[in-house]
């Protein structure tokens, strides 16, 4: 197990070292796995964007450990045995996204049995991360925008209103129905723990599990307009919500398609547009379909908001306990700011997962 400690309490002053647990240390080099092409029926858009505009490094191999089962490469996403894990690819964020996979596969104990959903709207990508994944294990899926454009308002930022990030929505639609499970994750983060753990989430009857708030400030994710009509807000009767970040969500795909929550979702953007019942992107539908129904998941798996809010960007300490998973939500990102020679102290802990051509 991998734990991260501080040895200050002020940010400004953060000492930050991470321990690495025997068990780890002794994982021999891993190789990662032969991954599926394109489906045929996967139709994309004609892009003007340079598809080598980026430049990554190689990572390294890794295999699994002696104790896993024996990876198939030809079984297919279908294979029962398999780890599935949902993150969006797009260029602005593509640095983020390679750093997330390796980081994933570095600490997996089984990294031949992750196999890697992507969600894009560009072209391109795929050949992007094979240059530096070549035998890595994953599928691309294609998520046309239109499908959400007209759905989408204004938020706080900018970035909170890419269609992409509406793609999880669709997560059900998108992946083959013998895929009953994914975890699903934000490309600003990196993984510092076995994936697997998370994985065996135990769900029960929910649909979501993640980490929970229930300290924070529920009211603050929408608007005056809403709580003020009972239409609205009486859509939490019965539950005691908690805000929870959807980054980092272990997701029942079967209970999700027999339910319909697509649609639900859909309904509550739909009378976004005409009421203006929230702030916040592409959170508030997930809280008012989910909030108070979450399988809790301990904090570990998501040490959020490194990246500050989401106006200035400015530097975070870590939550008290042990680290898993470290989320860089909020406008600040790690690459940016190393770039700009200006990193907050955690970022150096994002660092060494970058494969960026021209990092260090």
């Amino acid at each position: 197990m991998l734990w991260i400690m501080r040895f200050s309490g002020l940010f400004s002053a953060a000492l930050v070292i991470i321990v690495l647990s025997p068990s780890f240390q002794s994982f021999p080099p891993a190789e990662a796995i032969r991954s599926s092409h394109l489906d045929a029926y996967l139709r994309f858009p004609i892009s003007d964007t340079p598809p080598h505009r980026f430049t990554f490094r190689k990572a390294p191999v890794f295999r699994n450990a002696a104790d896993c089962a024996a990876a198939d490469i030809d079984s297919g996403v279908c294979n029962p045995s398999l780890v599935h894990v949902a993150i969006t690819l797009d260029f602005e964020y593509l640095r983020g996204s390679i750093a997330a996979v390796h980081s994933i596969l570095q600490h997996s104990s089984c990294p031949e049995s992750v196999f890697f959903h992507f969600l894009v709207s560009e072209t391109g990508l795929d050949s992007i991360v094979r240059s530096s994944f070549p035998d890595l294990r994953f599928k691309v899926y294609y998520f046309d925008p239109e499908i959400v454009r007209t759905l989408i308002s204004t938020s706080v930022r900018q970035a909170l209103e890419q269609p992409l990030n509406y793609a999880r929505n669709y997560l059900a639609n998108l992946l083959e129905p013998c895929v009953r499970r994914v975890i699903y994750l934000d490309s600003d983060l990196i993984v510092v723990d076995d994936i697997a753990k998370l994985w065996r989430t135990k769900l029960g009857s929910k649909t979501i599990g993640a980490p929970e708030y229930c300290h924070a400030n529920f009211t603050k994710y929408f608007t005056s307009a809403f709580w003020s009509e009972e239409r609205f807000s009486g859509a939490f009767s019965g539950r005691k919500p908690c805000y929870f970040n959807t980054g980092v969500m272990v997701m029942d795909l079967e209970r999700w398609r027999r339910v319909g929550y697509t649609e639900v979702i859909e309904k509550w953007m739909e009378i976004q547009k005409s009421d203006r019942i929230y702030e916040l992107g592409s959170l508030p539908p997930f809280l008012l379909v989910f909030a108070g129904e979450v399988a809790p998941i301990e904090h570990r798996w998501n040490q959020h908001g490194l990246g500050g809010d989401n106006v200035r960007g400015s530097c975070r300490d870590l939550h008290p306990g042990p680290v898993s998973l470290l989320h860089w939500s909020g406008s600040g990102k790690p690459w940016f700011r190393l770039d700009s020679r200006r990193p907050c102290p955690l970022d150096t802990l994002w660092e060494p997962y970058d494969l960026y051509g021209h990092s260090r």
